[in-house]
């Protein structure tokens, strides 16, 4: 599988990272520990003592560094070891590899690629779930499957209408019709009216409902949902609804995808209404639907995943609604052959 590494990857919660307590975290193949130290800093190291190949989320933070637990090793925030027990002459070969990390939208995100470009504004605006302005819960499940296939479902909701009817109640207009979708520099915009919807968990009349969500590298989906009176997509033409339009539903999502090795993911969602448009009782009927959804999900890529394997070499026949997916395989290509070029160069 190809990764970009040159790229943020959620590795966890915010809440799920306590002080003092290593957490450790297979990405893209590299085995990482994050921690925060005793002054709240955040640190990321390769999860691989220099010594023995311990993992060092055994191991025991102290103050600002982090102890394995296997010989004793002390490393430091910038991956250098400062104390082999009994030893007095540190080698210099006695480093692991230290990771940019940031905390932003309650998730803590890892940079694999090059320090030296890790750009904090390339971090794609995800909701948190302290945004005032919404009611978010969250979750995440792990898949037995390579995160390509992940990408793929995300970058093509025509499966809506057959996988999900019965979470959320999606028809085979979403099967039949296409959505406008744009290149951007490291993702691919999708946009659609989906005419004459239930509005299911709101009430029971029909609405039209505008979907416009952004899948980024390395598979970050940011998604906000509005319904509207039924008619409105007719009006407009199916152009984009300008912002003094009333609405009478709205939703935000963020969901990430992160590959653990080149078969195994994390998937990280969150879901909710805006305050203007629901309360907690909603948000919990949403994640209550969404953890139908998602495991319906689940279940089709897993066993796609083992019917995969029998026969890696099998091709798939692309179909007219894979535009999106082919964009964003094509976008993934491109990034990490640029990474390659850059380390040859």
């Amino acid at each position: 599988m190809i990764h970009v590494r040159n790229s943020w990857h959620v590795a966890c919660w915010s809440m799920d990272l306590a002080v003092g307590q290593p957490f450790g975290i297979t990405m893209a193949n590299d085995p990482v520990v994050i921690f925060r130290t005793e002054s709240g800093n955040l640190v990321a190291l390769e999860d691989r003592c220099v010594h023995r190949l311990a993992p060092l989320s055994l191991g025991r933070c102290e103050g600002e560094s982090l102890r394995c637990m296997y010989h004793g090793l002390r490393f430091a925030a910038d991956g250098a070891c400062v104390e082999i027990p009994g030893q007095d002459i540190i080698p210099a070969a006695a480093k692991v590899r230290a990771y940019p990390v940031v905390e932003r939208h309650s998730w803590i995100w890892v940079w694999l690629g090059d320090p030296a470009l890790a750009d904090e504004s390339l971090i794609p605006q995800a909701v948190g779930l302290d945004d005032p302005d919404y009611i978010l819960g969250h979750g995440q499940l792990d898949y037995a499957a390579q995160a390509q296939l992940i990408h793929d479902n995300l970058c093509d909701f025509t499966h809506l209408a057959f996988v999900h009817p019965a979470s959320f109640g999606a028809t085979e207009e979403w099967a039949t019709t296409r959505p406008r979708i744009t290149q951007l520099p490291r993702a691919v915009r999708f946009e659609r009216w989906v005419r004459e919807q239930s509005r299911g968990h709101w009430g029971g009349e029909l609405v039209d409902a505008w979907s416009s969500y952004e899948y980024h590298v390395p598979g970050i989906l940011l998604m906000q949902t509005a319904s509207y009176a039924a008619g409105t997509a007719d009006m407009l033409n199916d152009a984009a609804p300008t912002p003094d339009l009333p609405r009478t539903g709205v939703t935000f999502t963020s969901q990430a995808v992160t590959a653990l090795t080149d078969s195994t993911s994390r998937y990280f969602f969150s879901w909710g209404p805006h305050r203007d448009h629901g309360d907690e009782a909603l948000r919990d009927t949403l994640m209550g639907v969404a953890g139908m959804a998602f495991a319906e999900d689940k279940t089709m890529i897993e066993a796609q995943q083992r019917v995969i394997d029998l026969d890696p070499s099998r091709r798939v026949m692309p179909a007219t609604f894979d535009k999106g997916v082919v964009l964003y395989q094509r976008l993934v290509e491109r990034l990490a052959r640029e990474e390659g070029l850059e380390a040859a160069a």
